[in-house]
């Protein structure tokens, strides 16, 4: 059977493993990939790549695996052993490696990096032209199942987004859209920094990139395609919080629609999607925190329409919606491997 002519009854059937590869292992969206796929039922992990930490123990850096896998990382990338790659790296590392080598036709990615969010074509090595769809199954389902590439959404996109989709779909952004979003430390990666320090971080709060984040341009282009045009701004403050996991969003839309009408409008949007639930009650961050769910409220106060969503960073923003793209790219149930219990208390 060739590697690109896997299909839903050989997995279903032949229980057949999803032969998988991972670049940039050794970090936070690395550990976390690897602690789901050790407890997907339909995956293999062949190899997980740090150049770094070759011939080490993958428990040795990600150490709340310990007991749970002895695999070691490698510096070998043997593609031609895979059906799926998933890119781990840095913004910008996966454009710069696909320039320098070959992925095998056939070879499913799926990338966690912004290189390939907006620039769906993109010309690799020897003029490999690669097409990537954009990975958010809310708004692009069918679309993810009909490509072989992935471009995984931006954990702040996929929040905003989340929480303005359904408005977008009925035609209520027509004025400036108010976003404020708060992340946990885990966001901005596993190497240290000054705004990552503990010490820094713990009992602090500050904003950064405020009007000009680099995930506003993926919002804007999903939410045009939904709306059909957008014309108002999307004045975002991101902010730096106080704990390690998680997105808390809220969006202040100016609107005469009914409560009612909005109300419906978002239940029927997230009607069938696998993660993302409309909730009658306000929401909070530890509903979601170690799970691939997003939760939505909406309220209205006057003409302002104000849209809450929280997600977790690492999962639903990262490697959760990752794997669940793999799901979709395999033709397996998206929810495979990602029941996950929040953390509550």
């Amino acid at each position: 059977m060739q590697r690109n002519q896997i299909t839903v009854s050989n997995i279903e059937d032949n229980m057949e493993k999803i032969r998988i590869g991972i670049l940039g292992a050794a970090g936070y969206t690395g550990g976390e990939l690897i602690r789901l796929l050790l407890n997907h039922p339909k995956a293999e992990i062949v190899f997980a790549n740090s150049e770094s930490n070759a011939g080490n123990l993958v428990s040795d850096v990600h150490e709340g695996l310990m007991g749970d896998t002895d695999l070691r990382f490698t510096d070998k990338m043997p593609f031609d052993a895979v059906d799926v790659v998933f890119f781990c790296f840095g913004h910008g590392k996966s454009r710069a490696f696909l320039e320098e080598h070959s992925i095998p036709p056939g070879v499913r990615i799926i990338d966690l990096a912004q290189d390939f969010r907006t620039e769906s074509e993109f010309c690799g090595k020897d003029n490999r032209a690669y097409e990537f769809a954009y990975g958010l199954p809310e708004v692009n389902r069918n679309w993810i199942m009909q490509h072989e590439h992935v471009a995984n959404p931006g954990c702040f996109a996929t929040a905003i987004q989340l929480a303005l989709l359904p408005a977008a779909k009925m035609g209520l952004l027509t004025r400036d859209v108010s976003i404020n979003a708060i992340t946990g430390s885990t966001g901005a990666g596993q190497k240290p920094s000054a705004t990552t320090h503990f010490s820094w971080r713990a009992d602090n709060m500050s904003i950064y990139k405020p009007f000009q984040h680099q995930h506003l341009a993926e919002i804007k282009k999903t939410l045009r395609m939904v709306q059909g045009r957008l014309d108002c701004e999307l004045d975002f403050i991101p902010y730096r919080g106080s704990f390690a996991r998680g997105i808390f969003a809220t969006a202040v839309v100016k609107t005469n629609a009914s409560t009612e009408a909005i109300v419906e409008g978002y239940k029927q949007y997230y009607a069938d999607a696998a993660f993302t639930h409309y909730c009658d009650a306000p929401i909070d961050l530890k509903q979601v925190v170690n799970t691939n769910k997003a939760l939505v409220h909406a309220e209205k106060y006057g003409q302002n329409l104000l849209v809450t969503s929280c997600i977790d960073n690492l999962l639903k923003g990262a490697v959760g919606q990752a794997v669940q793209n793999m799901n979709l790219l395999f033709g397996i149930d998206e929810t495979t491997g990602l029941r996950l219990k929040a953390s509550a208390f």
